[in-house]
């Protein structure tokens, strides 16, 4: 009897001790979950701030890579389409555009490779109206993908020098502005985003090398093929130089670009057609001055020569034609005043100037005006990923009045959405 007890007893204890360590092995199990969660919380958080970017940085930052996503959505209206065969009638079209972007940086080797893709759909107005300078620069009817830009940029000399080279867009190097520059979030016609007496080519293969001798002064060269496919880049190429003052007056920054061009590609002559091979020329500034901490001001011109054109740019309706001189200025006022600090109003005018040369060479009855235009819009931030833009547009003296039977000023209304990922 007592025997038996003891031996109960026994068993128990030894079941008790193989509970406790059962307990220990799971209470350690336990606290290898909670440091396993708090891990993961903590690479969660970061990927959460990666993925909630502010506009304008990469949306994810992976084995080095930095990629980026935006998508351009625009609706335009107007009554007035001087390129139709109605002319005179209202019209509402749409355009829409995407943009993937990626980059890497190589450490310690003082580069980057960037590469730039786009498609689009839509024409937008730009088809139904004829013009100097058309009134959307963002509309881009290509449904496929594209690379828009593919390059590799090495610097030099402690970052007093780089060198680019690749598939290059012209206009991000040269031209520039820092508020009216850019078409997805600031003025959307041509006149004001870029200056239409320059001869930018597409984006294409090119070199560009810039040096920054003094904090105050940047030196900039590029080389461009002007002919879209390659072919002969020698020989149809786009020389332009820029010289750059950043100047900080009062303590307000401003930039004053100088640059001049020659375009190798075969232009005609207005006044003698057996010439079809001549290059040709100009120069231009731009500038942009912060006169207040909420208002900037900016200002362009152009000239080139007025004696030859280039057959392959034409207007609406294949018309060709020539500038002489373009100007444009315009202000941007960001919305502190009324309490919305990330909000930009802006305004701009402008006239594209034809060729005299262009107007001899025809019927002496055509007017020939100096094409105007005026654009105003209103930035809503909505937040980090999202604004959206009413825009205003009138032109006067459309194509120098030169639609026939059609004088009438042009008043574009539209709407624009920009989605940052």
């Amino acid at each position: 009897m007592f025997q038996f007890c003891y031996a109960d007893e026994a068993s128990i204890k030894e079941e008790l001790s193989q509970l406790k360590a059962r307990i220990q092995l799971l209470e350690n199990r336990l606290e290898e979950q909670k440091r396993s969660a708090a891990d993961y919380e903590a690479k969660f958080k970061d990927m959460d701030e990666q993925l909630h970017r502010e506009t304008g940085v990469p949306a994810i930052k992976a084995a080095g890579l930095e990629i980026g996503a935006g998508a351009t959505m625009i609706v335009q209206g107007t009554g007035n389409t001087n390129a139709t065969e109605e002319k005179k009638t209202g019209r509402t079209n749409a355009s829409f555009s995407e943009d993937i972007t990626i980059s890497k940086e190589f450490e310690g080797l003082d580069s980057k490779a960037f590469l730039h893709l786009e498609a689009g759909q839509g024409a937008g107005l730009t088809d139904e109206l004829s013009l100097y300078s058309n009134v959307n620069y963002d509309a881009n009817d290509e449904e496929h993908v594209s690379v828009s830009e593919i390059w590799y940029e090495q610097g030099m000399f402690g970052d007093k020098a780089l060198i680019v080279f690749g598939k290059l867009d012209p206009t991000v190097y040269f031209d520039t502005n820092e508020i009216a520059n850019d078409e997805t979030t600031e003025f959307l016609s041509d006149i004001f985003r870029n200056n239409p007496a320059i001869e930018f080519p597409d984006n294409t293969v090119g070199i560009r090398a810039a040096a920054l001798p003094f904090d105050w002064l940047e030196l900039n060269y590029g080389a461009f093929n002007t002919n879209g496919n390659w072919d002969k880049i020698s020989d149809n190429l786009l020389n332009i130089g820029q010289v750059t003052f950043k100047t900080n007056f009062f303590n307000l920054p401003g930039n004053y670009r100088f640059l001049g061009w020659q375009n190798r590609a075969d232009h005609t002559e207005w006044l003698d057609e057996e010439k079809q091979k001549e290059p040709a020329y100009g120069f231009a500034l731009s500038f942009d001055q912060k006169v207040h901490d909420i208002v900037t001001l900016f200002t362009r011109y152009g000239w080139q020569d007025p004696k030859v054109f280039n057959p392959d740019m034409t207007a609406s309706g294949d018309l060709n034609y020539s500038l002489k001189h373009s100007w444009s200025a315009g202000l941007q006022i960001e919305g502190k005043p009324w309490h919305r600090e990330n909000d930009i109003l802006a305004f701009a005018v402008g006239q594209a100037i034809p060729s005299n040369d262009y107007k001899k060479s025809f019927d002496p009855e055509i007017e020939c005006r100096n094409e105007g235009h005026f654009e105003a819009y209103y930035k809503i931030h909505i937040n980090d990923h999202l604004s959206i833009s009413p825009d205003f547009q009138y032109i006067w003296n459309p194509f120098g009045k030169d639609i026939a039977d059609d004088t009438n000023g042009i008043l574009v209304g539209g709407m624009r959405a920009q989605v940052d990922f």
